[in-house]
Protein backbone atom coordinates (compact mmCIF):
# COMPACT_ATOMS: atom_id res chain seq x y z
CA UNK A 1 0.00 0.00 0.00
CA UNK A 2 0.92 3.46 -1.07
CA UNK A 3 1.71 5.67 2.21
CA UNK A 4 3.53 8.45 0.51
CA UNK A 5 3.17 11.10 3.88
CA UNK A 6 3.25 13.85 0.99
CA UNK A 7 0.48 12.81 -0.49
CA UNK A 8 -1.38 13.05 2.83
CA UNK A 9 -0.01 16.21 3.82
CA UNK A 10 -0.26 18.26 0.20
CA UNK A 11 -4.13 17.25 -0.36
CA UNK A 12 -5.54 17.93 3.96
CA UNK A 13 -6.60 20.86 2.94
CA UNK A 14 -9.24 19.73 -0.45
CA UNK A 15 -10.50 17.25 2.03
CA UNK A 16 -11.47 19.53 4.69
CA UNK A 17 -13.07 21.73 2.26
CA UNK A 18 -14.37 18.98 0.70
CA UNK A 19 -16.03 17.90 4.23
CA UNK A 20 -17.03 21.55 5.29
CA UNK A 21 -19.03 22.38 2.04
CA UNK A 22 -19.79 18.96 1.29
CA UNK A 23 -19.24 18.68 -2.50
CA UNK A 24 -21.00 15.81 -3.82
CA UNK A 25 -18.52 14.52 -7.10
CA UNK A 26 -19.73 12.06 -9.67
CA UNK A 27 -17.68 9.94 -11.02
CA UNK A 28 -18.42 8.74 -14.85
CA UNK A 29 -17.20 6.32 -16.67
CA UNK A 30 -18.19 2.62 -18.54
CA UNK A 31 -14.92 1.15 -17.00
CA UNK A 32 -15.21 -0.02 -14.03
CA UNK A 33 -11.49 -0.62 -13.29
CA UNK A 34 -11.11 2.90 -13.74
CA UNK A 35 -14.33 3.94 -12.04
CA UNK A 36 -13.03 1.98 -8.78
CA UNK A 37 -9.36 3.22 -9.60
CA UNK A 38 -10.48 6.40 -9.45
CA UNK A 39 -13.15 6.31 -6.91
CA UNK A 40 -10.02 5.09 -4.51
CA UNK A 41 -7.60 7.92 -5.56
CA UNK A 42 -10.39 10.31 -4.17
CA UNK A 43 -10.87 8.04 -1.32
CA UNK A 44 -7.58 8.59 -0.26
CA UNK A 45 -7.07 12.46 -1.19
CA UNK A 46 -9.77 12.39 1.69
CA UNK A 47 -12.87 13.25 -0.74
CA UNK A 48 -16.21 11.67 0.93
CA UNK A 49 -19.08 12.35 -0.59
CA UNK A 50 -18.48 10.63 -4.00
CA UNK A 51 -21.36 8.98 -6.27
CA UNK A 52 -20.13 6.68 -9.07
CA UNK A 53 -21.68 5.91 -12.34
CA UNK A 54 -20.74 3.59 -14.97
CA UNK A 55 -23.76 4.15 -16.84
CA UNK A 56 -24.20 7.55 -19.37
CA UNK A 57 -27.74 7.55 -19.33
CA UNK A 58 -27.79 8.15 -16.02
CA UNK A 59 -25.77 11.53 -15.46
CA UNK A 60 -28.43 14.02 -15.90
CA UNK A 61 -31.09 11.86 -13.21
CA UNK A 62 -28.11 11.73 -10.83
CA UNK A 63 -26.98 15.22 -11.00
CA UNK A 64 -30.52 16.30 -10.39
CA UNK A 65 -30.93 13.72 -7.26
CA UNK A 66 -27.80 14.25 -5.37
CA UNK A 67 -26.96 17.98 -6.01
CA UNK A 68 -23.78 17.25 -8.03
CA UNK A 69 -20.96 19.96 -7.43
CA UNK A 70 -18.16 18.08 -9.60
CA UNK A 71 -18.49 15.72 -12.53
CA UNK A 72 -15.38 13.73 -13.49
CA UNK A 73 -16.33 12.64 -17.25
CA UNK A 74 -15.12 10.14 -19.50
CA UNK A 75 -15.60 10.85 -23.16
CA UNK A 76 -15.85 7.35 -25.10
CA UNK A 77 -19.03 5.73 -23.63
CA UNK A 78 -21.36 3.76 -25.20
CA UNK A 79 -25.21 4.84 -25.18
CA UNK A 80 -24.22 8.51 -24.66
CA UNK A 81 -20.65 9.83 -25.67
CA UNK A 82 -19.14 12.28 -23.28
CA UNK A 83 -18.91 14.72 -26.11
CA UNK A 84 -22.43 15.09 -25.83
CA UNK A 85 -23.16 15.12 -22.09
CA UNK A 86 -21.22 17.82 -21.36
CA UNK A 87 -23.28 20.34 -22.74
CA UNK A 88 -26.35 19.14 -21.81
CA UNK A 89 -24.75 19.04 -17.95
CA UNK A 90 -23.69 22.49 -18.41
CA UNK A 91 -26.96 23.96 -20.09
CA UNK A 92 -29.05 21.93 -17.32
CA UNK A 93 -26.54 22.45 -14.57
CA UNK A 94 -24.63 25.34 -15.32
CA UNK A 95 -22.88 25.70 -12.03
CA UNK A 96 -21.69 22.31 -12.14
CA UNK A 97 -17.87 21.82 -12.64
CA UNK A 98 -16.83 19.20 -15.14
CA UNK A 99 -13.60 17.97 -15.49
CA UNK A 100 -12.89 16.11 -18.40
CA UNK A 101 -11.38 12.70 -17.45
CA UNK A 102 -10.43 10.45 -20.90
CA UNK A 103 -8.07 8.59 -23.20
CA UNK A 104 -7.90 11.37 -25.66
CA UNK A 105 -5.38 13.32 -26.74
CA UNK A 106 -6.70 14.94 -30.06
CA UNK A 107 -6.31 18.56 -29.59
CA UNK A 108 -9.03 19.67 -30.95
CA UNK A 109 -11.34 17.33 -28.68
CA UNK A 110 -9.59 19.32 -25.82
CA UNK A 111 -10.80 22.37 -27.24
CA UNK A 112 -13.97 21.49 -28.38
CA UNK A 113 -14.62 19.95 -24.53
CA UNK A 114 -13.42 24.08 -23.25
CA UNK A 115 -15.79 25.58 -25.28
CA UNK A 116 -18.55 23.48 -24.12
CA UNK A 117 -17.78 24.58 -21.02
CA UNK A 118 -15.68 21.84 -19.43
CA UNK A 119 -13.37 23.18 -16.61
CA UNK A 120 -10.50 21.09 -16.90
CA UNK A 121 -9.23 18.02 -18.83
CA UNK A 122 -7.14 15.45 -17.76
CA UNK A 123 -5.38 12.64 -19.77
CA UNK A 124 -5.49 8.98 -18.84
CA UNK A 125 -3.93 7.29 -17.65
CA UNK A 126 -4.80 9.32 -14.79
CA UNK A 127 -1.99 11.30 -12.70
CA UNK A 128 -2.94 11.79 -8.94
CA UNK A 129 -1.06 15.08 -8.95
CA UNK A 130 -3.06 16.14 -12.29
CA UNK A 131 -6.59 15.28 -11.03
CA UNK A 132 -6.10 16.50 -7.35
CA UNK A 133 -4.90 20.25 -8.83
CA UNK A 134 -7.87 20.11 -11.09
CA UNK A 135 -10.44 18.95 -8.71
CA UNK A 136 -8.50 21.25 -5.74
CA UNK A 137 -9.33 24.29 -8.28
CA UNK A 138 -12.85 23.56 -8.24
CA UNK A 139 -13.16 23.27 -4.93
CA UNK A 140 -11.60 26.44 -3.93
CA UNK A 141 -13.77 28.56 -7.06
CA UNK A 142 -16.75 26.39 -4.79
CA UNK A 143 -15.78 27.95 -1.70
CA UNK A 144 -15.21 31.03 -2.77
CA UNK A 145 -19.08 30.88 -4.22
CA UNK A 146 -20.25 29.54 -1.43
CA UNK A 147 -18.85 31.89 1.18
CA UNK A 148 -20.50 34.53 -1.08
CA UNK A 149 -23.60 32.39 -0.82
CA UNK A 150 -23.77 32.54 3.21
CA UNK A 151 -23.30 36.20 3.26
CA UNK A 152 -25.90 36.34 1.43
CA UNK A 153 -28.08 34.01 3.75
CA UNK A 154 -26.59 36.01 7.26
CA UNK A 155 -27.71 39.30 5.36
CA UNK A 156 -30.13 39.22 3.43
CA UNK A 157 -32.44 36.01 4.25
CA UNK A 158 -33.59 35.44 0.96
CA UNK A 159 -35.67 32.00 0.03
CA UNK A 160 -33.17 30.77 -2.40
CA UNK A 161 -29.67 32.11 -1.92
CA UNK A 162 -28.51 29.15 -4.01
CA UNK A 163 -29.85 30.94 -7.22
CA UNK A 164 -27.77 33.59 -6.95
CA UNK A 165 -24.32 31.93 -5.75
CA UNK A 166 -22.65 33.52 -8.87
CA UNK A 167 -23.43 36.76 -8.13
CA UNK A 168 -20.90 38.28 -5.89
CA UNK A 169 -22.42 41.13 -3.64
CA UNK A 170 -23.21 42.78 -0.55
CA UNK A 171 -24.68 45.85 -1.64
CA UNK A 172 -28.21 46.37 -0.55
CA UNK A 173 -29.34 47.34 -3.46
CA UNK A 174 -28.14 44.37 -5.65
CA UNK A 175 -30.59 42.62 -2.15
CA UNK A 176 -33.30 44.58 -3.23
CA UNK A 177 -33.07 43.26 -6.90
CA UNK A 178 -32.73 39.63 -5.71
CA UNK A 179 -36.35 39.94 -3.15
CA UNK A 180 -38.00 41.57 -6.80
CA UNK A 181 -36.78 38.63 -8.54
CA UNK A 182 -38.03 35.78 -6.25
CA UNK A 183 -41.38 37.50 -6.02
CA UNK A 184 -41.65 37.82 -9.76
CA UNK A 185 -39.60 34.70 -11.08
CA UNK A 186 -42.99 31.99 -11.34
CA UNK A 187 -44.56 35.01 -12.87
CA UNK A 188 -45.97 34.10 -16.65
CA UNK A 189 -45.59 37.72 -17.37
CA UNK A 190 -42.85 39.45 -19.81
CA UNK A 191 -40.09 40.50 -17.62
CA UNK A 192 -37.78 43.51 -18.75
CA UNK A 193 -33.79 43.92 -17.52
CA UNK A 194 -32.04 47.04 -18.32
CA UNK A 195 -28.36 48.24 -17.60
CA UNK A 196 -25.30 49.16 -18.96
CA UNK A 197 -22.89 47.15 -20.58
CA UNK A 198 -21.13 44.96 -18.62
CA UNK A 199 -23.51 44.80 -15.29
CA UNK A 200 -24.59 41.25 -15.79
CA UNK A 201 -28.22 41.22 -17.33
CA UNK A 202 -27.19 37.55 -18.54
CA UNK A 203 -26.79 35.95 -15.26
CA UNK A 204 -29.85 37.88 -13.83
CA UNK A 205 -31.24 36.35 -16.65
CA UNK A 206 -30.42 33.14 -16.10
CA UNK A 207 -31.23 33.49 -12.70
CA UNK A 208 -35.16 34.38 -13.23
CA UNK A 209 -35.38 31.41 -15.43
CA UNK A 210 -33.81 29.16 -12.54
CA UNK A 211 -36.61 30.67 -10.05
CA UNK A 212 -39.10 30.46 -12.59
CA UNK A 213 -39.70 26.74 -12.32
CA UNK A 214 -40.44 26.02 -15.67
CA UNK A 215 -39.73 22.87 -16.91
CA UNK A 216 -38.67 24.00 -20.79
CA UNK A 217 -35.18 24.89 -21.24
CA UNK A 218 -33.88 29.09 -21.28
CA UNK A 219 -33.52 29.93 -24.88
CA UNK A 220 -31.59 33.47 -25.83
CA UNK A 221 -31.60 35.33 -29.33
CA UNK A 222 -29.35 38.61 -29.68
CA UNK A 223 -31.55 41.18 -31.76
CA UNK A 224 -28.61 43.16 -32.77
CA UNK A 225 -27.84 43.09 -36.46
CA UNK A 226 -31.27 40.85 -37.56
CA UNK A 227 -33.13 42.10 -39.95
CA UNK A 228 -36.91 41.47 -40.55
CA UNK A 229 -36.49 37.47 -42.05
CA UNK A 230 -33.71 36.69 -40.32
CA UNK A 231 -35.50 37.74 -37.05
CA UNK A 232 -38.45 35.92 -37.83
CA UNK A 233 -36.44 32.62 -39.49
CA UNK A 234 -34.60 32.41 -36.22
CA UNK A 235 -37.11 32.82 -33.81
CA UNK A 236 -40.60 30.90 -35.57
CA UNK A 237 -38.08 28.69 -38.09
CA UNK A 238 -39.77 27.88 -41.55
CA UNK A 239 -41.26 25.21 -44.22
CA UNK A 240 -39.86 23.86 -46.75
CA UNK A 241 -39.86 25.93 -49.70
CA UNK A 242 -40.45 29.37 -47.81
CA UNK A 243 -37.64 30.73 -49.99
CA UNK A 244 -34.61 30.02 -51.69
CA UNK A 245 -32.03 27.93 -50.54
CA UNK A 246 -35.19 26.65 -47.63
CA UNK A 247 -34.95 22.40 -48.85
CA UNK A 248 -36.28 21.44 -45.42
CA UNK A 249 -38.31 22.75 -42.58
CA UNK A 250 -36.46 24.29 -39.30
CA UNK A 251 -37.98 24.98 -36.00
CA UNK A 252 -37.61 28.17 -34.88
CA UNK A 253 -36.00 29.04 -31.04
CA UNK A 254 -39.31 29.52 -30.54
CA UNK A 255 -40.53 25.76 -30.37
CA UNK A 256 -36.95 25.02 -28.80
CA UNK A 257 -38.20 27.35 -25.65
CA UNK A 258 -41.33 25.46 -25.36
CA UNK A 259 -42.71 25.76 -21.71
CA UNK A 260 -39.30 27.63 -20.93
CA UNK A 261 -38.01 31.02 -21.95
CA UNK A 262 -37.15 32.71 -24.89
CA UNK A 263 -34.53 35.75 -23.59
CA UNK A 264 -33.95 38.56 -26.35
CA UNK A 265 -30.74 40.44 -26.04
CA UNK A 266 -30.00 43.89 -27.54
CA UNK A 267 -33.77 43.76 -27.72
CA UNK A 268 -33.50 48.20 -28.58
CA UNK A 269 -31.90 47.60 -31.79
CA UNK A 270 -34.53 45.20 -33.14
CA UNK A 271 -36.35 46.91 -36.11
CA UNK A 272 -40.19 48.39 -36.82
CA UNK A 273 -41.70 45.11 -38.79
CA UNK A 274 -40.21 42.81 -35.83
CA UNK A 275 -41.18 44.77 -32.92
CA UNK A 276 -44.51 44.29 -34.22
CA UNK A 277 -44.81 40.31 -34.72
CA UNK A 278 -43.00 40.38 -31.13
CA UNK A 279 -45.49 42.53 -30.06
CA UNK A 280 -48.82 39.75 -31.35
CA UNK A 281 -46.33 37.22 -29.80
CA UNK A 282 -46.83 38.72 -26.45
CA UNK A 283 -50.19 39.66 -27.15
CA UNK A 284 -51.79 36.92 -28.79
CA UNK A 285 -49.16 34.33 -27.76
CA UNK A 286 -49.04 33.06 -31.54
CA UNK A 287 -46.93 32.93 -34.15
CA UNK A 288 -46.46 31.30 -38.07
CA UNK A 289 -43.05 30.21 -39.23
CA UNK A 290 -41.80 31.39 -42.60
CA UNK A 291 -44.05 29.66 -45.91
CA UNK A 292 -46.15 28.26 -43.31
CA UNK A 293 -50.30 29.21 -42.72
CA UNK A 294 -50.90 26.95 -39.96
CA UNK A 295 -50.59 29.14 -36.75
CA UNK A 296 -48.57 27.72 -33.75
CA UNK A 297 -49.03 29.13 -29.73
CA UNK A 298 -46.28 29.93 -27.20
CA UNK A 299 -46.23 29.61 -23.47
CA UNK A 300 -42.41 30.63 -23.43
CA UNK A 301 -41.97 33.17 -20.96
CA UNK A 302 -40.19 36.34 -22.46
CA UNK A 303 -37.68 37.99 -21.32
CA UNK A 304 -35.60 41.09 -23.11
CA UNK A 305 -32.37 43.02 -22.13
CA UNK A 306 -30.84 46.11 -23.38
CA UNK A 307 -28.33 48.77 -22.38
CA UNK A 308 -30.35 51.51 -24.20
CA UNK A 309 -32.80 53.85 -23.46
CA UNK A 310 -36.46 52.53 -24.49
CA UNK A 311 -38.07 55.91 -23.64
CA UNK A 312 -35.50 57.88 -25.72
CA UNK A 313 -35.83 55.56 -28.70
CA UNK A 314 -39.43 55.20 -28.22
CA UNK A 315 -39.00 59.21 -28.04
CA UNK A 316 -37.53 59.06 -31.37
CA UNK A 317 -39.63 56.82 -33.23
CA UNK A 318 -37.73 54.23 -33.42
CA UNK A 319 -39.34 52.18 -30.87
CA UNK A 320 -42.75 50.95 -30.69
CA UNK A 321 -44.83 52.38 -27.33
CA UNK A 322 -47.32 49.68 -27.14
CA UNK A 323 -44.21 46.70 -27.16
CA UNK A 324 -42.43 49.31 -24.91
CA UNK A 325 -44.89 48.93 -22.24
CA UNK A 326 -46.13 45.63 -22.77
CA UNK A 327 -41.83 44.63 -22.16
CA UNK A 328 -41.14 45.86 -19.14
CA UNK A 329 -44.69 44.09 -17.43
CA UNK A 330 -42.02 43.19 -14.54
CA UNK A 331 -38.79 45.57 -14.61
CA UNK A 332 -35.37 44.91 -12.86
CA UNK A 333 -32.87 47.39 -13.58
CA UNK A 334 -29.09 47.01 -12.32
CA UNK A 335 -27.25 49.54 -10.76
CA UNK A 336 -23.53 50.07 -12.23
CA UNK A 337 -20.61 49.53 -10.46
CA UNK A 338 -19.92 52.61 -9.48
CA UNK A 339 -23.37 53.20 -8.06
CA UNK A 340 -23.16 50.04 -5.37
CA UNK A 341 -18.73 50.66 -5.09
CA UNK A 342 -19.19 48.20 -1.28
CA UNK A 343 -18.83 45.65 -4.04
CA UNK A 344 -15.34 46.82 -5.10
CA UNK A 345 -13.39 44.66 -2.72
CA UNK A 346 -15.00 41.45 -3.06
CA UNK A 347 -15.50 41.66 -6.72
CA UNK A 348 -11.35 42.39 -6.75
CA UNK A 349 -10.66 39.69 -3.78
CA UNK A 350 -12.72 37.17 -5.93
CA UNK A 351 -11.27 37.91 -9.59
CA UNK A 352 -8.12 37.90 -8.23
CA UNK A 353 -8.46 33.92 -7.11
CA UNK A 354 -10.41 32.85 -9.69
CA UNK A 355 -8.01 34.51 -12.35
CA UNK A 356 -5.37 33.03 -10.47
CA UNK A 357 -7.11 29.45 -9.68
CA UNK A 358 -7.06 29.14 -13.28
CA UNK A 359 -4.33 30.18 -14.14
CA UNK A 360 -2.47 27.70 -11.50
CA UNK A 361 -0.80 30.75 -10.05
CA UNK A 362 -0.19 31.42 -6.60
CA UNK A 363 -2.89 34.76 -5.14
CA UNK A 364 -1.35 38.36 -5.51
CA UNK A 365 -1.65 40.39 -2.98
CA UNK A 366 -4.23 43.29 -3.85
CA UNK A 367 -2.32 46.61 -2.39
CA UNK A 368 -4.34 49.25 -0.08
CA UNK A 369 -3.55 51.82 -3.18
CA UNK A 370 -4.73 49.88 -5.89
CA UNK A 371 -8.05 49.54 -4.08
CA UNK A 372 -8.07 53.32 -3.94
CA UNK A 373 -7.49 54.22 -6.91
CA UNK A 374 -10.10 51.71 -8.78
CA UNK A 375 -12.81 53.10 -6.13
CA UNK A 376 -11.73 56.47 -8.05
CA UNK A 377 -12.87 54.77 -11.62
CA UNK A 378 -15.73 55.15 -13.55
CA UNK A 379 -15.43 51.48 -14.94
CA UNK A 380 -17.25 52.21 -18.33
CA UNK A 381 -17.48 48.38 -19.17
CA UNK A 382 -18.86 47.76 -15.15
CA UNK A 383 -18.32 44.52 -13.58
CA UNK A 384 -17.12 42.73 -16.88
CA UNK A 385 -14.08 45.71 -17.29
CA UNK A 386 -13.11 44.57 -13.73
CA UNK A 387 -13.03 41.58 -14.60
CA UNK A 388 -10.65 41.79 -17.83
CA UNK A 389 -8.37 44.45 -15.85
CA UNK A 390 -7.83 42.01 -12.71
CA UNK A 391 -7.52 38.98 -14.93
CA UNK A 392 -4.84 40.46 -17.01
CA UNK A 393 -3.03 41.99 -14.20
CA UNK A 394 -2.54 38.25 -12.37
CA UNK A 395 -1.48 36.87 -15.98
CA UNK A 396 0.95 40.12 -16.15
CA UNK A 397 2.00 39.59 -12.49
CA UNK A 398 6.06 38.98 -11.62
CA UNK A 399 5.22 39.15 -7.71
CA UNK A 400 3.29 38.68 -4.75
CA UNK A 401 1.65 42.30 -5.32
CA UNK A 402 -0.27 43.67 -8.19
CA UNK A 403 1.52 46.51 -9.95
CA UNK A 404 -0.33 49.75 -9.21
CA UNK A 405 1.62 51.27 -12.17
CA UNK A 406 0.06 48.84 -14.85
CA UNK A 407 -3.68 49.30 -13.75
CA UNK A 408 -2.85 52.69 -14.38
CA UNK A 409 -1.48 52.80 -17.60
CA UNK A 410 -4.95 50.64 -18.78
CA UNK A 411 -7.45 53.09 -17.22
CA UNK A 412 -5.53 55.90 -18.90
CA UNK A 413 -6.54 54.51 -21.58
CA UNK A 414 -10.22 54.95 -21.06
CA UNK A 415 -10.45 58.31 -22.47
CA UNK A 416 -13.36 60.75 -21.00
CA UNK A 417 -15.54 60.25 -24.22
CA UNK A 418 -16.05 57.39 -24.13
CA UNK A 419 -16.81 57.00 -20.48
CA UNK A 420 -19.53 59.42 -21.28
CA UNK A 421 -20.83 57.42 -24.15
CA UNK A 422 -20.73 53.88 -22.26
CA UNK A 423 -23.16 55.55 -19.41
CA UNK A 424 -26.04 56.62 -21.22
CA UNK A 425 -28.38 56.61 -18.20
CA UNK A 426 -26.04 58.87 -16.13
CA UNK A 427 -26.35 61.36 -18.80
CA UNK A 428 -28.11 64.17 -17.20
CA UNK A 429 -28.36 68.27 -16.96
CA UNK A 430 -27.20 69.73 -13.57
CA UNK A 431 -29.72 70.72 -11.57
CA UNK A 432 -29.53 74.09 -10.36
CA UNK A 433 -31.62 76.01 -7.09
CA UNK A 434 -33.54 79.27 -7.60
CA UNK A 435 -30.36 81.08 -6.17
CA UNK A 436 -27.81 80.02 -8.23
CA UNK A 437 -24.31 79.66 -6.76
CA UNK A 438 -21.61 81.59 -7.21
CA UNK A 439 -18.44 80.44 -9.46
CA UNK A 440 -16.45 80.34 -6.28
CA UNK A 441 -18.85 78.08 -4.49
CA UNK A 442 -19.39 75.85 -7.47
CA UNK A 443 -15.21 75.45 -7.65
CA UNK A 444 -15.67 74.96 -3.80
CA UNK A 445 -18.48 71.99 -3.76
CA UNK A 446 -16.74 70.71 -6.75
CA UNK A 447 -13.45 70.08 -5.17
CA UNK A 448 -15.35 68.61 -2.06
CA UNK A 449 -17.07 65.85 -4.37
CA UNK A 450 -13.70 65.15 -5.69
CA UNK A 451 -12.17 64.80 -2.73
CA UNK A 452 -14.77 62.29 -1.45
CA UNK A 453 -15.30 60.60 -5.04
CA UNK A 454 -11.05 59.81 -4.16
CA UNK A 455 -11.13 59.06 -0.39
CA UNK A 456 -9.38 62.46 0.58
CA UNK A 457 -6.52 61.85 -2.15
CA UNK A 458 -5.48 64.93 -3.68
CA UNK A 459 -3.73 63.11 -6.48
CA UNK A 460 -6.38 61.50 -7.27
CA UNK A 461 -8.78 64.43 -6.51
CA UNK A 462 -6.55 66.84 -8.98
CA UNK A 463 -7.01 64.43 -11.78
CA UNK A 464 -10.79 63.80 -11.52
CA UNK A 465 -10.92 67.63 -11.93
CA UNK A 466 -8.12 67.74 -14.87
CA UNK A 467 -6.20 69.76 -12.69
CA UNK A 468 -2.27 69.53 -11.01
CA UNK A 469 -2.05 68.85 -7.39
CA UNK A 470 -0.33 71.90 -6.85
CA UNK A 471 -3.51 74.01 -8.25
CA UNK A 472 -5.56 71.86 -6.46
CA UNK A 473 -3.67 72.62 -3.23
CA UNK A 474 -3.84 76.12 -3.80
CA UNK A 475 -7.63 76.29 -4.20
CA UNK A 476 -8.05 74.25 -0.97
CA UNK A 477 -5.56 76.54 0.61
CA UNK A 478 -7.82 79.86 -0.41
CA UNK A 479 -11.20 78.24 0.33
CA UNK A 480 -9.63 77.32 4.16
CA UNK A 481 -8.82 81.45 4.42
CA UNK A 482 -11.90 82.49 3.28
Amino acid sequence: MDTNPYETERYEDSSQKASRFDCPILIVDDNDVNLKLNQRILLRAGLRNLIPCNDSRDVLGLCEKYAIDIVLLDLKMPHIKGEELLPEIKRLFPNIYVIVVTALKDIQTIINCMKAGAFDYVVKPVEKEILFSAIDRALRILRLERENRDLQIRSVGLKNPQAFRKIITGSHKMVDIFRTIESIAPSPWPVFVSGETGVGKEMIVKVIHALSDRKGQLVSINAAGLDNQMFSDTLFGHVKGAFTGADKEKKGLLQNAAQGTIFFDEIGDLDGSSQIKLLRLIQEGEFMPLGSEKLYYSDARIITATNQDLWSLQRKGTFRKDLNYRLRTHHIHIPPLRERMEDLPLLVDYFVEQGALIQGRKKPKVPDNLLKRLQTYFFPGNIRELRSLLFDAVSRNQSGSLSVELFELQLQKQSPEDMENSAIEETRVVSFPPALPSLQEMSSLLIQEALKRSNHNQTIAAEILGISQSALSRRLKKNTRS
